[in-house]
């Protein structure tokens, strides 16, 4: 639960995905994807009272199944506010069930595009940065490249989203000249050598580094060049297939760090 005036990040440990619960000063609470699993029921549960079953935000970064699966238990199981997405379709029967629960729960829906912002109470923003490109309503062969990234700030405090966006991506981002500065870094991709370029790393300059990451996962993630590069910039790791749940408290202007292990 979250202390008062204080934002609280969870990056929560669902395995081989990703799944983040915020909180603001005010209680206004979004989750950012779900995992792959009913294991984020198990999340929820551990984080907000047993008798609040309401949640005023969901974001799906993209419909692959390690993001979405555990969102169909979430519908399930929670009133949801609002849903947003990339407006990416996906033929899968998750993406098939996801779709008929928004419409038998009568959510209300829409498709969040680049610089959009998404105000969290007074004080609190999610800049949207990518995708680049309006991906409503279409099936694409790679869904991490229509990811959606996005930086929250609170404050003097950032937190950078990537989910499991592109070095390309990463790297157009890079070039755009847009303040993509964060204390803190959601790596993407769970690590994978597909992302994290060091132009991105540059201008990003994150204090602490979260990687989402399954144990003993069959993909081999978190690839060690990635982790070289974190540690060659002297950036703070965290890793849920080690740290379990991470959790992060901001006043706007400091960080305080908690660990399940």
């Amino acid at each position: 639960m979250n202390q008062p005036d204080f934002l609280e990040v969870n990056f929560f440990d669902v395995g081989q995905g990703d799944s983040s619960f915020i909180e603001s000063p005010g209680g206004y609470q979004v989750l950012i994807d779900g995992g792959p699993s009913s294991r984020i029921l198990e999340k929820l549960g551990e984080e907000m009272p047993f008798w609040d079953k309401t949640i005023d935000l969901i974001i799906l970064s993209h419909p692959d199944p390690d993001h979405l699966s555990g969102l169909i238990d979430v519908l399930k199981n929670y009133k949801i506010g609002l849903i947003a997405t990339n407006g990416t379709v996906s033929s899968r029967p998750e993406f098939k069930e996801f779709e008929n629960l928004i419409l038998k729960n009568k959510i209300s829906y829409i498709t969040i595009k680049k610089n959009q912002r998404i105000l969290i109470g007074k004080n609190i923003s999610f800049e949207i940065l990518a995708p680049l490109e309006d991906f409503e309503g279409r099936e694409v062969s790679d869904f991490n490249s229509s990811s959606i990234v996005a930086r929250m700030v609170y404050d003097k405090n950032a937190f950078l989203f990537t989910d499991d966006t592109t070095k390309s991506i990463e790297k157009k981002l890079a070039e755009e000249n847009i303040d993509l500065s964060a204390d803190v870094l959601k790596v993407a991709h769970h690590g994978s050598k597909t992302a994290e370029s060091e132009i991105f790393l540059n201008a990003v300059n994150p204090k602490i580094a979260v990687i989402q990451v399954g144990l003993n996962n069959q993909y081999g993630h978190p690839n060690q060049e990635v982790l070289d590069l974190l540690n060659k910039y002297g950036i703070k790791i965290f890793r849920t297939d080690k740290d379990g749940d991470i959790k992060i408290f901001s006043d706007g202007e400091n960080l305080k760090f908690i660990t399940q292990n």
